[in-house]
């Protein structure tokens, strides 16, 4: 019942977020509304027991990406104060979309037959994936890491060369 609660709440808390990073008229006010989407998102991962996916959701998105966002907002100059003008356009088509969107999910919610299972005990998940990292999966992990490093280097050659001219 707890674990419902909870789990209801973190819903509502992403869902609200959302909501407001897409309806807020200020683009600082979005930016901080991701922040509360992106911890709800972080919750629900705990609750499935992805102890890991949660922990990069948290590191890369809300340590990485929103903290890039937020300084990117607010080292533009003047950015806060930018209305938008035509909020109007497309609220017709949009709500029309969202219907559609929500009407088949409800009938994919009602027409299926769920399976219920045994619950089961929460157990980590990081070591069986660092196990996997360094076993079956170490030449695909290592070839990514050496494509990130490839795409590093050329970002850093193409800046220094723009940079010259």
């Amino acid at each position: 019942m707890l674990a419902q609660v909870i789990f209801y709440a973190l819903a509502a808390l992403t869902v609200g977020s959302a909501m407001l990073v897409a309806f807020s008229r200020n683009i600082v006010y979005s930016t901080f509304a991701l922040l509360g989407a992106f911890m709800g998102v972080v919750g629900i991962y705990i609750l499935l027991a992805a102890d890991f996916v949660a922990m990069v959701q948290l590191l890369v998105y809300v340590g990485g990406i929103l903290v890039l966002t937020i300084f990117a907002v607010m080292l533009t100059a003047g950015i806060g104060d930018v209305t938008v003008s035509n909020r109007a356009v497309g609220t017709g088509a949009g709500i029309f979309t969202v219907g559609i969107a929500g009407l088949v999910m409800l009938y994919a919610i009602e027409r299926t037959q769920w399976h219920q299972v045994a619950a089961v005990t929460p157990a980590p998940t990081t070591y069986a994936i660092g196990n996997a990292f360094l076993g079956d999966y170490v030449l695909p992990f290592e070839v990514a890491s050496l494509v990130l490093l490839a795409a590093l280097i050329g970002a850093i050659v193409i800046s220094r060369h723009e940079a010259r001219e």
